[in-house]
């Protein structure tokens, strides 16, 4: 035996220090092989939208109902499943919704108490003793555990239960109860929930979703771009902090900034003001503002033009700092002609300007800060800096996130492989190599680079290694080599400032244009080390358009795409909300969602979010636990502990009783 062997097994041997010990880990593993296994969630682009959000994690994309259907099949109406599937995602509204026209309270708790102990058995049943047991609130864990678990030396078992049953009833804690439930189902019907990025920007509550992943008891996240920049913005990035706050003006959600995470944007409001005073900054108009008087979003409008320079500004200088980024056509503040109003682009066409109205600029030294700017950012930037609540959310992201995942046999990730357009010397769809900081990346390995930087630019102490990681995230935000924007551009600038529509196309990527070819699609899956017919590329990212006849699922089902579409803004386009995807041991499932309406709508009519679901693929097998990531990591603990046994039995190593 080698000496790390050796060495190896006497620090197992202090976990498991007698034959009997070693012995009984390893039954217990072997157990936990052949249950089913557990149901994974995906979920992507939540784009701040709360209430939609915490409503599809409350039905697991239909993981609920489908619980409910397998355990009571036609012995319950429609109508019955539907109100138990409300009660359990929103138990204390619905209850207290209940209490207004049921006359016979008491029957209703026992009714409604033994279906919800029937869900919650056949919920559970997936799992070990011990994990459910985690699982369960402190204040009922014993009774719940007595509930579910099916006990052979009582002889009376309807008797037993039901004496459990009324004496819940009777010391008035039925309404509790139900609540702990609920809650339990909520958990165990997801064993673990995946985040494909872009849980940031747009709309009003991201503080809220990332205060509930937090709580979460399972999950990882894969950065999208918004997410990125919310990063890069939180380490102090400048660039990415003037994106936060524009895109947070343009959508009429400063209230994120100032309630959410106690940002002061006093300093950037007097600016704006003094600046922009006699400025109407009509082009700057912002999104959602419904509820905003008119000296509101006269202030709102102001304070979005005078971030929005200050981003043009300090994104140039990043830009001509990097000249590896290979971005110098979107500095686009030196080729305005303030004389004449027009602005010649790299293409060499010029148009007008709709804002010609730039008391800040320089036109000799067009990308620096004034004095004024260069305040503002600073006292802004100790703002995101000392904000304890961001922070903590960062940290989050950078401990339970990557820029993908592989799990399962599946390769989940927020954009896109960068690709190649074919060229005299490159094949159609070639991994495009990409330059960062002198060396070039493509594939896996780009991603792995980008990673790495982007840790740095958090945990970095060398302020050199620390600086290039902050602008790795900026990069990641909007670069056209960024594997999670895919864009040859981001065309902010003329949005705003440029009517005619065609200088606001963003060409994407070859990848999506080659989403269909099997060829193609393989190749990606084995540049992460994925083959054979169940593995699969799941992509957010990218809204499907729904209405259009587009659908979500390419290449003959090995790429979904499950771009959540919670997003408002893009649900008119799409004209669905999105799609979420379900695998349990029996497949692979997508749901396509309605637009969430509110969660007192869900509550009163029973309405479920979930429209219709796709079957994408069933298993011929019910997959187990054996069949996955942590089945291998357990038969390889089962080989090390087996490799233990031996070594007691051969006298290499003594048991210490």
């Amino acid at each position: 035996m080698k000496k790390e062997e050796l060495r190896y097994l006497q620090r197992l041997a202090e976990l498991y220090p007698t034959i009997g010990k070693a012995s009984t880990e390893i039954i217990n593993l072997q157990s936990i092989l052949n249950l089913p296994k557990g149901t994974e969630h995906f979920m992507s682009d939540i784009h701040g939208e709360y209430e939609a959000f915490a409503h599809v994690l409350r039905n697991g994309s239909g993981a609920v109902r489908k619980k409910i259907d397998d355990v009571f099949g036609h012995t319950l109406s429609n109508s019955d499943k539907r109100a138990l599937a409300t009660l359990i995602y929103y138990p204390k509204e619905k209850m207290r919704l209940v209490k207004k026209i049921e006359e016979d309270m008491e029957n209703w708790y026992k009714i409604t108490l033994y279906r919800l102990i029937e869900v919650c058995k056949t919920t559970a049943s997936k799992y070990t003793r011990s994990k459910v047991r985690k699982a369960l609130p402190a204040d009922y864990a014993y009774v719940i555990e007595e509930l579910i678990t099916e006990k052979a030396e009582v002889l009376d078992k309807e008797a037993y239960y039901d004496s459990i049953v009324n004496t819940i009833i009777e010391i008035g804690r039925a309404e509790n109860f139900i609540i702990a439930l609920a809650e339990l189902i909520q958990r165990l019907v997801v064993d673990h929930l995946h985040i494909l990025g872009d849980i940031f920007d747009r709309g009003p509550g991201p503080h809220f979703i990332m205060d509930r992943l937090m709580e979460y008891h399972s999950l990882d996240i894969q950065w999208g771009n918004h997410d990125a920049v919310w990063m890069g913005a939180a380490v102090g990035q400048q660039s990415c902090i003037a994106t936060v706050l524009r895109n947070s003006l343009r959508y009429g959600n400063q209230d994120i900034l100032e309630d959410g995470y106690g940002i002061n944007l006093l300093p950037l409001a007097t600016f704006a003001m003094e600046v922009y005073k006699d400025d109407p900054c009509s082009v700057f108009e912002m999104k959602g503002t419904s509820n905003y008087n008119a000296a509101e979003k006269d202030l709102g409008q102001k304070m979005h033009k005078a971030i929005a320079i200050i981003q043009f500004k300090l994104e140039g200088q990043l830009i001509r700092r990097h000249k590896e980024f290979h971005m110098e056509n979107r500095c686009l503040l030196h080729r305005i002609d303030p004389e004449k109003c027009t602005i010649t682009l790299p293409d060499g066409k010029e148009y007008p300007l709709l804002d010609t109205n730039f008391p800040t600029i320089d036109w000799k030294h067009p990308y620096e800060l004034s004095s004024e700017e260069e305040d503002v950012m600073e006292r802004i930037t100790q703002a995101f800096l000392n904000c304890e609540k961001l922070q903590r959310h960062v940290r989050f992201l950078f401990t339970q996130g990557s820029l993908y995942k592989v799990f399962n046999g599946n390769l989940l990730l927020h954009g896109c492989i960068p690709m190649t357009e074919q060229g005299a010397q490159m094949e159609d769809g070639t991994f495009t190599r990409v330059n960062v900081y002198g060396k070039e990346y493509s594939g896996k390995a780009l991603y792995d680079v980008l990673e790495n930087y982007a840790r740095k630019g958090y945990y970095a102490i060398d302020p050199g290694e620390k600086k290039k990681g902050l602008d790795i995230l900026w990069f990641i935000w909007e670069n056209q080599n960024s594997p999670v924007f895919g864009k040859a551009k981001m065309t902010t600038f003329e949005r705003y400032f440029i009517a005619d529509k065609a200088t606001h196309q963003e060409p994407k990527n070859p990848y999506y244009r080659l989403l269909e070819e099997e060829e193609v699609v393989n190749r990606i899956l084995s540049e992460f080390g994925l083959e054979g017919a169940e593995a699969h590329i799941i992509n957010g990212h990218i809204p499907v358009e729904a209405k259009r006849g587009e659908s979500p699922v390419k290449c003959g089902g090995k790429l979904l795409i499950i771009d959540g579409g919670f997003s408002k803004a893009y649900q008119p386009k799409t004209g669905i909300a999105g799609y979420t995807l379900i695998y349990n041991s029996y497949g692979l499932v997508l749901a396509a969602h309605e637009p969430f309406e509110s969660v007192e709508k869900a509550v009163q009519d029973g309405s479920d979010i979930a429209s219709h679901t796709i079957l994408v693929q069933h298993v011929v097998r019910r997959k187990l636990v054996a069949d996955t990531d942590i089945g291998r990591e357990l038969r390889a603990s089962i080989r090390d502990l087996e490799a233990l046994l031996q070594a007691y039995r051969d006298g290499i190593l003594v048991e210490k009783i």
